[in-house]
């Protein structure tokens, strides 16, 4: 009995994971801001087809998938992750948690985000003495940074602009050029760092 329904439940995965992907790529399209015609344009993907594939309407081939993929800057294991996961608790102790320095030696980047989401959401928690400096160079077109001062103050430069927040507050900034962040005043910094790269899925 178990055989004859195995087919069956085969099927039943594949449209699943068809209308997962379809999902996938039209979100990916939107928060591009791409047009149907756009993404077949850079992807070589026939634009029936991928409005095919976003209403789940076909079942796109492999080299169809990674063509996709390479047009959208995401690699093909997230498109096919299911957002139908079982629930689950990681810990993470101190030790395990990876420290980026600066070239000053004086700021430390605690990489506290999931390591799986790197390609597209990171965060931070920024420890800063006085003066220190992070210069960072341009992420991917369209990628935006978030820091949110929870003790000292924090001054942000991109673009020749400078803007400075002190505890309580928080600056957003375009981070698909060069940056420059520094620890004002004369208390040592702490901040909390989100960044939105390029091939983030917004909802």
């Amino acid at each position: 009995m178990q055989d004859k329904d195995k087919p069956r439940e085969m099927d039943a995965g594949a449209v699943a994971l068809s209308g997962q992907l379809g999902k996938t790529i039209q979100r990916l399209r939107k928060a591009y801001n791409l047009s149907l015609s756009e993404l077949a344009e850079q992807s070589g993907v026939a634009k029936s087809i991928i409005s095919q594939i976003e209403r789940n309407e076909t079942n796109p081939t492999l080299a169809t998938i990674w063509r996709l993929s390479q047009a959208l800057d995401v690699s093909i294991e997230r498109f096919l992750v299911s957002s139908e996961e079982e629930p689950f608790i990681e810990k993470a102790s101190k030790g395990d948690t990876p420290i980026l320095v600066s070239d000053d030696g004086k700021m430390r980047l605690a990489i506290v985000g999931w390591l799986k989401t790197v390609e597209w959401l990171q965060w931070y928690d920024v420890q800063a003495e006085p003066g220190a400096v992070l210069d960072s160079d341009a992420h991917q077109r369209g990628s935006v940074e978030n820091l949110s001062v929870i003790r000292g103050a924090f001054e942000v430069e991109v673009g020749g602009v400078t803007e400075v927040a002190r505890a309580g507050e928080s600056l957003r900034y375009r981070c698909d050029r060069q940056h420059i962040i520094r620890c004002v005043g004369d208390e040592p910094g702490h901040a909390m760092m989100v960044v939105i790269l390029k091939a983030a899925v917004m909802d």
